[in-house]
């Protein structure tokens, strides 16, 4: 494995599907810091990341980026910002299954606009909480006066997380060239 000069970070809420994310795109086998959840109130599910995840991908141009997974839980907020540093930008992955995702999103967004601006959002789990509308995301943001794109997407499908990638890379060349 080699440190590529390319990185985008997948942060967000723990049960979001970064880890997930990172495994359905990578090229090679996604090394991990996974551990026995002990937050079981926070989350349902055995495993979460207590460090960082890696993993890579080949663009079409032959470019390799690495992919950076941060931990979820708070506790861990110290580390978001070290491996954003030098990222081309963040994908913020938020579960539209919790009590209150909006919180979540505005959380997530604030701690990493602090190291990058050019952050691409990804709601997952809408298809575990149909009865909660999506249009609450793009309500919140115009209300908010963000404009980052966002996408409502499966992180265990290849093409759903390629499309933040490409947003990203495509997001990257519009606003920050």
């Amino acid at each position: 494995m080699i440190l590529q000069q390319y990185k985008i970070v997948f942060g967000g809420t723990m049960g979001s599907g970064k880890s997930t994310a990172i495994r359905a795109l990578s090229e090679i086998e996604v090394v991990g810091s996974e551990a026995v959840n002990t937050d079981a109130q926070a989350h349902v599910k055995s495993h979460t990341t207590v460090g960082i995840e890696y993993g890579e991908i080949t663009l079409s141009d032959g470019i390799k980026v690495g992919l950076y997974g941060t931990p979820g839980q708070d506790r861990f907020d110290f580390i978001w910002s070290v491996i954003c540093q030098g990222a081309i930008g963040s994908i913020v992955l938020i579960d539209h299954q919790v009590e209150n995702p909006l919180e979540d999103l505005a959380h997530y967004l604030s701690a990493f606009r602090n190291t990058n601006q050019n952050i691409v959002i990804g709601i997952t789990h809408v298809d575990k909480k149909i009865e909660r509308p999506t249009l609450i995301y793009r309500e919140w943001l115009e209300q908010q006066n963000i404009n980052y794109p966002l996408f409502f997407i499966d992180a265990r499908l290849q093409d759903d997380v390629l499309l933040l990638v490409e947003a990203m890379v495509a997001n990257t060349e519009v606003n920050f060239t």
